[in-house]
């Protein structure tokens, strides 16, 4: 049995999927991607070039994957020590953005609509909305779901209403949840 490809995916040449791998509807799957078995992509999902989804990652809906940039699934590799009992699952929830060049360290979830700057290295949790930057990766704000920096503090109260879709955000604490969708 080979892998499972949602009606619609685009992949570009030079790219290997495993034949246990799960890829959802009109996904774009770059040059030079490999996708392991034990992967589940879902619909609308865009991988660039130069990337490697590793066994025990899931990208849930609309997940960008910037180019270049490195999933890992072994938290200590040793070539010379198999650790295939070892790999922690790696969870990127709706919507999120990882940035070219970022490398995600398995064992995390990326929250809802978080946005990882290129060249950041992520090693912990993500909540909904957040902007991480940096290596180690440290949050320095907040990103709507269109994709702009919200002008709210880190943590405290707030409201921003995106001037692109008319969302509204509130700010409760350390965390952002979106109170009204866009029909737009």
């Amino acid at each position: 049995m080979g892998a499972t490809i949602g009606k619609g995916t685009q992949i570009w040449h030079f790219t290997h999927i495993s034949a246990g791998a799960i890829i959802g509807e009109n996904c774009h799957i770059g040059q030079n991607v490999f996708v392991a078995n034990k992967v589940v992509i879902g619909n609308g999902v865009k991988i660039q070039n130069n990337v490697s989804v590793y066994d025990a990652v899931t990208l849930e809906e609309e997940v960008f994957c910037g180019p270049s940039m490195v999933f890992t699934n072994v938290y200590n590799p040793r070539a010379f020590i198999n650790r295939k009992q070892q790999y922690q699952p790696t969870l990127v929830k709706r919507g999120a953005t990882l940035g070219a060049n970022c490398t995600i360290v398995c064992g995390v979830t990326i929250g809802e609509y978080a946005f990882v700057a290129a060249g950041t290295l992520i090693n912990t949790n993500l909540p909904a909305f957040a902007l991480f930057a940096g290596v180690p990766g440290k949050q320095i704000g907040w990103m709507s779901k269109y994709g702009e920096q919200m002008n709210l503090p880190l943590t405290g109260n707030g409201t921003y209403t995106c001037p692109y879709t008319e969302e509204r955000y509130e700010l409760k604490g350390d965390f952002v949840i979106l109170i009204t969708v866009s029909n737009k």
